[in-house]
């Protein structure tokens, strides 16, 4: 499920789409809360540019309204569904995971957004290949 060359792996990794050697953000800890959106201009394997246009991330903010409504769902789902709390409890259970998760809810939603214009390229890895090939 997450081997190299799918969406799944570079959107759970939060590595480049293009080649997936590296990750796109400086931290790859995101709850340094200082640095959770702070990215690479370029990935140092294969040169591609992240930020495609200026402004380009703000189309994440849509993504993270869906993800957010996940990870609700989710903190709904195990606090009243499963561990049968209350509904104050609940909304509780929901705010406290919202809050807890905003920092992965950001990334995800950034991993998403830039993996819809951007897909893996095998001859990125092959190109790596030969030019190690050559350099022995």
């Amino acid at each position: 499920m997450l081997k190299k060359g799918s969406k799944i792996n570079s959107i759970l990794t939060g590595s480049c789409p293009k080649c997936q050697n590296q990750s796109m953000y400086v931290n790859s800890n995101p709850y340094a809360l200082s640095q959770v959106l702070k990215m690479h201009d370029r990935c140092s394997h294969c040169n591609t540019k992240y930020k495609i246009e200026p402004s380009f991330f703000y189309g994440a903010m849509y993504v993270s309204y869906a993800v957010g409504i996940a990870f609700a769902v989710a903190a709904f789902v195990i606090s009243n569904l499963i561990l049968g709390a209350d509904l104050v409890a609940t909304f509780i259970s929901i705010i406290g995971t919202l809050i807890v998760f905003m920092p992965v809810i950001m990334r995800l939603s950034r991993n998403i957004w830039i993996n819809f214009f951007m897909s893996y390229d095998p001859s990125l890895d092959k190109k790596e290949a030969n030019t190690t090939a050559k350099a022995h």
